[in-house]
């Protein structure tokens, strides 16, 4: 079995210094990896990615995180990339990291995604520039976390990993006001992770949603962002045949 810690959201300040660090310095007795997904930071500053990368620095145990639209916010998502990397947090927009695990290849491919809905109540690529733009945009994020997915698969890793901030399902959306689906998530995920193939799918942003989902094609999703896992981190335990167990 593969161990997968994984949260979402925490939303870290520098006023938040030490806060997980407890929990997390007991990573290596119960998980071989962690996955951050996303708005690690309140407001996107480095002042407060410099807190996170303090929170998980030496952690024992290998630390790989996608962005969310909090860590965007100020402009200044390839400085908080840049002191996360230097903690030897792997951050991911389009790319993919493998490790071994008790002798095994495990693989994350990560993207942060973007909104536009779900099957049948999405945006279309019609319009105002403005409209055309907000769509490719979805579209671009899916493509980046495909060719990620693509490069496990490639590298015939034992088992697969797809991490975004964006959720690729409406599942674990429900709590959620439905009118706001359309910003938290897109189909077109979805779509990519089945396309090339995963053994599970994490996201957060969704603080009201729900942890269990699954795609058409049958991928299991967790959303964990923390409101929702209501802890430091959420456990899973897969198999390296990708039909491991776990809530």
């Amino acid at each position: 079995m593969v161990r997968v810690a994984a949260v979402g959201d925490i939303h870290l300040s520098p006023d938040c210094a030490g806060l997980l660090r407890p929990a997390f310095a007991t990573l290596p007795e119960c998980a071989d990896l962690l996955l951050l997904a996303g708005d690690l930071t309140r407001h996107g500053t480095v002042d407060e990615a410099a807190v996170v990368a303090d929170e998980v620095r030496d952690l024992g145990v290998p630390v790989v995180a996608v962005l969310g639209n909090h860590d965007y916010h100020s402009d200044e998502e390839a400085d908080i990339t840049r002191v996360l990397a230097a903690a030897g947090v792997s951050v991911l927009e389009g790319q993919s990291v493998t490790f071994s695990v008790a002798g095994h290849t495990v693989g994350v491919a990560g993207a942060k995604g973007f909104c536009g809905g779900f099957a049948g109540r999405s945006a279309g690529a019609f319009g105002e520039p403005e409209m055309k733009a907000w769509v490719r945009t979805a579209h671009i994020g899916a493509e980046r976390l495909s060719t990620a997915l693509e490069e496990l698969s490639a590298d015939r890793c034992d088992v697969r990993i797809a991490l975004t901030h964006f959720s690729p399902v409406p599942d674990t959306l429900a709590g959620e006001p439905v009118e706001i689906y359309p910003f938290l998530g897109s189909y077109l995920l979805a779509e990519a992770i089945d396309a090339v193939g995963a053994d599970l799918a994490v996201h957060g942003h969704a603080h009201l949603g729900t942890e269990h989902g699954r795609t058409a094609g049958g991928v299991r999703v967790r959303n964990v962002a923390q409101p929702v896992i209501d802890g430091a981190f959420a456990l899973y335990q897969l198999s390296v045949h990708g039909h491991g167990s776990g809530s």
